[in-house]
């Protein structure tokens, strides 16, 4: 029951970070983003909610792993590393839609999310570390972000 609440705490904690670009996000997706030239790899706009709930999930359930190795004697400074490392990268993603839908602020939001994708791929060398598992459920966040980051650079390229 503890792993099951714990993972819950994590889950709860990452959704967090991405309802905070909600009111941003819904209020420039009709007008401003709507005006922008986009590739034509853009997916459509109903694809990005259930990508990042389900994004946002499993990086709750990685850190939780993460987590749980605390107090190991073996793991526990690694693991309070990267949970240390795992909450700076987690700010790192709440702000780039207020920076990107809000603010307007294309290409500093390609920063943003180009330090994201460096630190997922630190963030999984470190927990393959402490546990494989964490490390693989990193992974379809990486290919997304990967992509949001080639995405972030074609608009900022296609709308200067």
């Amino acid at each position: 029951m503890k792993k099951i609440l714990n993972s819950a705490i994590f889950i709860t904690i990452c959704q967090s970070a991405g309802l905070i670009g909600t009111a941003f996000t819904m209020q420039s997706i009709p007008t401003w983003y709507a005006s922008l030239n986009k590739p034509s790899f853009t997916p459509p706009n109903w694809l990005f909610g259930p990508a990042w709930l389900t994004l946002y999930t499993l990086m709750g359930i990685s850190i939780s792993l993460i987590w749980k190795n605390r107090n190991n004697p073996s793991k526990s400074e690694e693991a309070k590393s990267a949970t240390t490392l795992f909450f700076i990268h987690l700010f790192l993603n709440a702000i780039w839609t207020p920076v990107f839908f809000g603010a307007k602020l294309v290409f500093p939001a390609f920063i943003i999310i180009v330090a994201i994708a460096v630190f997922i791929i630190v963030l999984m060398i470190k927990f393959w570390k402490i546990n494989k598992i964490a490390s693989y459920l990193l992974i379809p966040y990486l290919l997304w972000v990967s992509f949001a980051s080639a995405l972030n650079f074609a608009v900022w390229i296609l709308n200067r």
